[in-house]
C-alpha cells in the first residue's frame, strides 16, 4: 500500500531520496551538473511530498513558488526499483491537488533532454512543452514544461 506524507525539505527522508537523485544526474548531466546543481538547493522547499511503501521512501517531488499565480516543480525522484507503477503521476497529482489548495493555476519545470523518462512522464500528465524560463533560457539541454491546473 501506498501512503502519502506532506512535509517539508528538513525530512530525512527527502534528503536521502534527494541525494539519490543528485547522484543520478550527476551521470546524466555530464560537464553541466553544477549548472543545475545551482538551482536545485532544498533548504527553501516547504511543500515536499514523500511516497511510502511499506513504511519505506520510494518517491519525493516538492513545488516552490514561482509567482503569485505559478509554482515550479522540483526534486521529482521515483526509486529505480519502483519505476513503472506509476508513482511520477502520484507524486504529481498530489503536488499539483496542492497547489491547488495553496490557490496557484499553473505549474512549470525544467527537467533536461537527457532524462527521457522524465520527458516522457511530463508529456503523459498533459505538461506542454513551453518556451525556457529564469535561469534555464538558452541553455539547450534544458526542456521546459507547463501545465495549468
Amino acid at each position: 500500500m501506498i501512503t502519502v506524507k506532506r512535509t517539508n525539505a528538513t525530512d530525512p527522508n527527502f534528503g536521502a531520496l534527494v541525494t539519490k537523485l543528485d547522484a543520478y544526474l550527476k551521470t546524466t548531466d555530464g560537464e553541466e551538473h553544477d549548472f543545475y546543481h545551482q538551482f536545485n538547493g532544498i533548504q527553501h522547499l516547504d511543500y515536499v511530498i514523500i511516497l511510502f511503501k511499506n513504511n519505506l521512501a520510494i518517491a519525493c517531488g516538492a513545488i516552490k513558488p514561482f509567482d503569485t499565480e505559478t509554482v515550479e516543480i522540483k526534486r521529482m525522484y521515483v526509486e529505480p526499483g519502483y519505476r513503472g507503477e506509476g508513482l511520477g503521476s502520484k507524486v504529481l497529482s498530489e503536488l499539483e491537488q496542492w497547489a491547488l489548495e495553496l490557490n496557484y493555476t499553473a505549474c512549470i519545470l525544467e527537467t533536461g533532454k537527457r532524462q527521457t523518462e522524465a520527458v516522457a512522464l511530463y508529456k503523459k500528465n498533459k505538461y506542454i512543452i513551453t518556451a525556457n524560463y529564469g535561469q534555464y533560457i538558452g541553455v539547450e539541454n534544458s526542456i521546459c514544461f507547463r501545465k495549468k491546473l
